[in-house]
């Protein structure tokens, strides 16, 4: 089975997105499940596992709606309310709906840097710990270390680093990232999605040479066992299709991976981390 392990959907008129404005250009619209079937069939993937992309609860719902109607989809990752009194019972309904497979606080977004290791955070954390359900984990680079002092406190988390953790391949900013992504890596229960990566590049004038280091480095440091592949589309098609996503992927990693590292990278590892993935619709 051959996952794209990262990718999302939106119905602006839903107004779920206070994000995405028309200074966006390109995502400012809808995007549904019937424009994505051409580029899967295309690359041959078989299932998609659909991320949230606005903190409601409302949003993931509709999501379950949409995977139940779109046999594509094999799983949702969530978004709760880590702050909110009744975060067990919202949390136990959700794990009701198979295909539920992980929850996304949308950190990065989020005006304190230290906003996880607040105590009724990790709390909650440590309640979806208990319950075996993952964590998806949406940062930039300078929240690698606020990530590393959480792991500390949960250290056999089972959580995925989305989108390498967005470093500034723009501004060729590797050095400081690379060791910080580095130690995140050494604790084995974190993934990590090569995602997300030509958006952080030159959205006009960009390259897979200039993605290379970034994803050979996260391969080198998470392993073959724990890197995933995950398109983020439509949020790619700021800087490019698709196709340009998987064929910068495909490239680089041509010669790090033999064909058993190619299955787990195309969906055994995404299959592995998200248990509760619907296989059989």
């Amino acid at each position: 089975m051959r996952i794209d392990s990262h990718q999302h959907f939106w119905k602006l008129s839903r107004g779920d997105y206070n994000w995405l404005t028309p200074d966006f250009g390109i995502l400012y619209q809808d995007y549904l499940p019937n424009d994505l079937l051409e580029d899967l069939k295309k690359h041959q993937i078989d299932k998609t596992i659909l991320v949230q992309a606005a903190d409601s609860i409302e949003e993931t719902y509709y999501m379950f709606e949409l995977m139940e109607s779109h046999p594509f989809i094999a799983g949702v990752v969530g978004w709760l309310d880590f702050e909110a009194d009744d975060f067990t019972e919202q949390l136990k309904r959700m794990m009701k709906v198979a295909g539920f497979v992980s929850v996304r606080p949308m950190l990065q977004d989020i005006e304190d840097d230290n906003w996880v290791l607040r105590e009724k955070v990790v709390n909650n954390i440590k309640v979806l710990h208990e319950w075996q359900i993952p964590l998806d984990i949406l940062i930039y680079p300078r929240h690698l270390k606020v990530i590393k002092q959480l792991l500390e406190m949960i250290p056999n988390l089972k959580c995925v680093i989305d989108h390498l953790a967005k470093p500034q391949i723009k501004e060729k900013q590797f050095d400081t990232w690379s060791k910080e992504i580095a130690t995140i890596a050494s604790f084995p229960n974190v993934y990590c999605k090569i995602s997300g990566v030509i958006t952080e590049a030159d959205h006009k004038h960009w390259s897979a040479e200039d993605c290379r280091q970034y994803i050979l480095h996260c391969i080198n440091v998470f392993t073959e066992d724990r890197i995933m592949f995950g398109s983020d589309w439509p949020v790619c098609l700021l800087a490019g299709s698709y196709s340009e996503v998987y064929d910068t992927a495909d490239i680089v990693i041509k010669d790090m991976l033999d064909e058993n590292g190619w299955k787990k990278f195309y969906g055994k590892n995404a299959e592995d981390f998200y248990s509760r993935i619907r296989r059989d619709s």
